[in-house]
């Protein structure tokens, strides 16, 4: 049988400690129960209620990090086999593609995360409750609707926050080792810039929390999985259509003429390229097709004297402003993101019900 002894704190206020009957000494399972961490109230209602969800989102993302884990020490054990980087990857030949394979593999794995959680986890997450009227009985209980939304899309947002951030941590880490090399991935196509750094951690919050938004507007889950699929392949084409305006292109030109060897301008590594074309005497730009019709180099010469040509004008994004622009997007995508949370809290305190 269990008693309780009376202990004086410094406010001189007593206290009770639960101790044995026979020895005075305290119950270790009674405090180790007391002290162990746990869910409890709305946050545990919620949690329990999309259990299954969340802990399949973050033990996939476990498996796919252990996965790219497992690769990256692959990758690097060929690399310093072969002696890179002093000897080239040119001279590796088909040895060399089953590293390239994989990349593109999970890049592509990645880049429909954010379609598959804004469907499948953002757009049932409150048109389930308001369908099948579990949203009328929350808001009969004491706890407020605000609490109920903020619980819900805090939850949410987390375990997008945490798989999402670590799969991108990941995988830059796995691909640092090539990440100059173009024939790897190139650093401004979508396999890469929108799987690396905050860039899918935005992206996936934005369509999952627009997910969320089209079903409380919808009301139905199976209507607004269907047009939540629709926002995020949009979203993805439109975000992958801007990416190259987020940065600040450089032009570099020549003026040792453009049928020698010595006349292409040299670009930093890894830089991408935007726009190529010829430079005049004057300055102008005039387009790279310019004397293309010509039959002979001679010919070709000649038109390009004609023409005034004295060099080239390239026009490109160099891979050192790759974290500046993907933070500079993201942070685009986050103030949107705000922005739909917003209206959730505006149409939630009137119409979620």
């Amino acid at each position: 049988m269990s008693t309780f002894t009376s202990a004086s704190n410094p406010a001189g206020t007593t206290t009770g400690t639960p101790t044995d009957g026979k020895n005075g000494t305290m119950n270790a399972t009674t405090t180790e129960a007391t002290r162990r961490p746990h869910l409890s109230g709305m946050t545990w209602l919620v949690w329990r209620q999309h259990r299954a969800g969340f802990w399949s989102i973050l033990a996939a993302a476990a498996l796919s990090v252990a996965w790219m884990v497992y690769q990256r020490g692959q990758l690097t054990d060929f690399l310093t086999g072969h002696g890179y980087p002093a000897k080239n990857l040119d001279e590796v030949g088909s040895a060399f593609q089953q590293y390239v394979d994989a990349f593109s593999f999970v890049a592509l794995g990645l880049g429909v995360i954010p379609i598959l959680l804004g469907v499948f986890l953002g757009a049932p997450l409150l048109a389930g409750d308001l369908e099948n009227g579990t949203a009328k009985l929350v808001a009969a209980q004491s706890m407020s609707r605000t609490r109920w939304l903020a619980t819900k899309l805090a939850l949410a947002g987390l375990v997008v926050v945490v798989s999402t951030g670590v799969l991108s941590a990941v995988f830059g880490w796995w691909w640092n080792p090539v990440k100059s090399e173009v024939t790897v991935m190139d650093w401004m196509s979508s396999q890469a810039f929108n799987n690396t750094g905050p860039v899918p951690v935005a992206l996936t919050l934005l369509s999952v929390f627009g997910g969320v938004a089209i079903g409380v507007v919808l009301r139905r889950t199976l209507m607004a999985m269907v047009v939540t699929f629709g926002f995020t392949v949009a979203l993805q084409v439109v975000w992958s259509y801007s990416i190259e305006s987020l940065g600040n292109a450089v032009t570099v030109t020549t003026n040792k003429g453009v049928m020698g060897e010595n006349g292409s301008p040299s670009l930093p590594r890894g830089a991408y390229e935007i726009d190529y074309s010829f430079v005049t005497g004057s300055g102008d730009l005039v387009g790279f097709g310019t004397c293309s019709g010509s039959q002979t180099d001679a010919a070709r010469q000649v038109c390009l004297d004609k023409a005034d040509v004295v060099g080239y004008a390239v026009e490109y994004l160099p891979m050192s402003q790759m974290h500046g622009m993907q933070w500079f997007g993201a942070s685009i995508l986050f103030a949107v993101t705000a922005g739909v949370v917003a209206f959730l809290f505006f149409w939630g305190r009137k119409r979620l019900v």
